[in-house]
């Protein structure tokens, strides 16, 4: 029998997961002028340069052959660094190479906001939202008496008996590490829009680079095991992503400030 309250605690995680980036985008209509199109550019290029990471896996890692596991044991440090750096440099490229087609059209830190949404939106929808509605899926079957459904292999049995026994409380912890994980997104796509759209903002290009790597670190060490609470990995995680959340907002406004001090005729901005 799964308790009530984990099943609560995974509506919540849901909720966070797939309602925030869509609250955010209207949030910030008025104040920062958030578009669909960016934010639907932010999820095309999500996906996008993800299979293109993927590959790239596969070809250095041969993973059929397992060599990601023969690397992780061999040479930890150089899994970890690979791995960082691929994550950091693929997801802020695409980022740059997306608002380069974008600097035409639009202005404002809006843009970097309603990219920053789509990126971390669909991601989240991907790796927490749809877990999320399948575990309350799994609850209500176990609590409803249709076990049956799901299969009767032992280990799956087994499975389903841990999961049961799990904590309530363990399930608001992947609605947390989402609103940690959108709230980078939004913060690195607002760096990287600064970097195309401000001039001698250049550097903040490959900034965001080193920044993604670096905030992945907690990750990878959870990966190989050196960590082995996934709560650890979130607080590592959420000083550093507030850090550059502010510096972020400290972004917005300049660019706002910015804007709205240049003329129409040195504007162009699209309605959608």
């Amino acid at each position: 029998m799964v308790p009530g309250s984990s099943i609560f605690f995974m509506i919540i995680s849901a909720a966070i997961s797939i309602g925030l980036p869509v609250a955010l985008f209207f949030i910030w209509r008025n104040k920062y002028n958030t578009k669909l199109v960016p934010l639907v550019v932010g999820v095309v290029t999500y996906l996008l340069f993800k299979g293109l990471e993927q590959m790239m896996h596969l070809f250095v890692f041969e993973a059929a052959e397992g060599r990601v596991l023969t690397l992780m044991q061999a040479n930890p440090a150089l899994f970890i660094i690979y791995g960082i750096l691929a994550i950091g440099i693929f997801e802020e490229s695409g980022r740059f190479l997306a608002f380069q087609i974008l600097k035409s059209r639009y202005n404002g830190p809006g843009t970097g906001l309603s990219y920053g949404l789509g990126h971390g939106g669909v991601e989240s929808v991907m790796i927490t939202g749809l877990a999320m509605i399948g575990s309350i899926m799994t609850a209500v079957m176990i609590n409803n008496g249709n076990i049956s459904l799901l299969g009767d292999d032992p280990a799956l049995i087994a499975e389903l008996g841990e999961f049961a026994k799990q904590s309530p409380i363990s399930f608001i912890f992947p609605g947390i590490a989402r609103i940690i994980t959108i709230t980078i997104h939004i913060s690195l796509s607002v760096f990287v829009w600064c970097s195309v759209k401000v001039q001698g903002k250049l550097w903040l290009y490959p900034t965001a680079i080193i920044l993604h790597a670096i905030l992945n670190i907690p990750s990878a060490l959870y990966q190989i095991n050196l960590i082995t609470n996934i709560q650890l990995v979130e607080t590592l995680m959420l000083i550093p992503a507030t850090l550059i959340a502010l510096a972020a907002y400290k972004l917005c406004k300049s660019m706002k400030t910015t804007e709205e001090t240049e003329t129409p005729t040195e504007t162009i901005d699209s309605s959608l």
